[in-house]
């Protein structure tokens, strides 16, 4: 049993726990920052290839006592790497202080990459060679009140990087916060679901691919521990039928998804990225004003343009939450990364939780329109 470590963006932590719990992993524990969990080997895989909102997925190699450079030296060099690492893999350290009399994250990060290189150099003659872009293993150090913990990343690229999205418009969003999102509005996957600013589609693909349980991580050509020195033809083998049992699970979409924008260009990205993603949409070429309740209610979940938009539209906002207070019956999930839209929708958020958007400081405002 190993104790892995799912990363995720600010404020997603819940959704993560409920997702990590409903692809049946053991010991899930809502924790901020972060989401813990255990299980063999295997469960680590399954995560990097499952979860919709991790960013990454971390297993725990080692803790101890780290009060000073040398502690940490020593613990460092004294953790087998054997699994990991070989002369002819690379590697890249990085790390976290918080509270420690160790304050300098470059320097602890650089003493443990001394005590790595220094063992494998005893061990095998030969030091791994360091790779800041694209190491084939990514040592993580978190040293909190002089206690070190020492991580391996499995997920190698950001888990967002699903593959599908090779073109963006103007302010694309991480894959793994369009999943959240989802899950934040409460969307229970078989009612419609509309996006009717869906710019490259991100929201709309995340859903589709949600609805039909198709793992975000099966158009990933490679993950991080593929690149481990211990990842042999028995982990490849168990490895290629864990994506075969992820594939064989996929099941048509049935509730209808929309996606629909008022520039046609973006459209087109949009289009080109549910057909990498493998995905079937039903794409829309209007304007979010000319939005009517008339039909089946669903859910919105839209992410409205802010900053240098606003400023260049000033009755955008306005004409906004017009056009979505006149969906009755529906529920509208807003990414909103200015005030003025919770002021100018006339009516108090069901749910309200604060997230990151890159550097924005935004808030994820649901609605239950009557």
């Amino acid at each position: 049993m190993q104790e892995f470590h799912a990363t995720c963006i600010p404020g997603t932590e819940e959704v993560l726990c409920d997702e990590l719990r409903e692809l049946g992993l053991a010991s899930v524990r809502l924790n901020r920052g972060g989401i813990p969990f255990r299980g063999p080997w295997r469960d680590g895989w399954r995560a990097c290839l499952q979860s919709r909102i991790a960013q990454r997925i971390l297993v725990l190699l080692r803790r101890f006592p780290a009060p000073d450079e040398a502690a940490l030296y020593a613990g460092a060099r004294d953790t087998d790497w054997s699994r990991l690492l070989s002369p002819r893999t690379t590697l890249a350290v990085s790390a976290v202080c918080r509270g420690s009399a160790l304050q300098n994250a470059n320097f602890a990060a650089l003493k443990v990459k001394d005590a790595i290189c220094d063992r494998l150099r005893d061990e095998t003659g030969v030091r791994p060679a360091i790779s800041r872009d694209d190491p084939d293993v990514r040592v993580q150090l978190y040293l909190a009140n002089d206690k070190a913990a020492l991580y391996a990343d499995l997920s190698g690229e950001s888990l967002h990087r699903r593959g599908y999205r090779l073109e963006a418009g103007e302010a694309p969003l991480r894959e793994t916060l369009a999943a959240a999102l989802l899950r934040l509005s409460g969307w229970d996957r078989a009612t419609p679901l509309l996006d009717p600013m869906c710019g490259s589609g991100t929201i709309a693909i995340e859903a589709a691919q949600w609805a039909a349980n198709m793992a975000p991580g099966l158009g990933r050509a490679r993950f991080g521990f593929e690149r481990w020195a211990g990842f042999g033809e028995e982990e490849a083998a168990a490895l290629r039928e864990l994506r075969g049992q992820l594939r064989e699970a996929v099941r048509p979409v049935r509730p209808r998804i929309v996606a629909s924008d008022i520039d046609a260009s973006v459209l087109d990205i949009a289009k080109a990225n549910a057909r990498r993603a493998g995905v079937r949409l039903s794409f829309r070429h209007r304007s979010v004003l000319d939005l009517q309740p008339g039909g089946e209610k669903g859910v919105i979940v839209t992410n409205p343009p802010y900053g240098v938009r606003l400023a260049a539209e000033p009755d955008l906002v306005r004409n906004l939450a017009a056009a979505l207070t006149r969906m009755h019956g529906w529920r509208v999930c807003l990414l909103a990364g200015a005030p003025e839209y919770e002021r100018a929708i006339p009516l108090r958020p069901t749910a309200k939780t604060r997230l990151p958007n890159g550097d924005i400081d935004c808030d994820c405002l649901v609605y239950d329109l009557q």
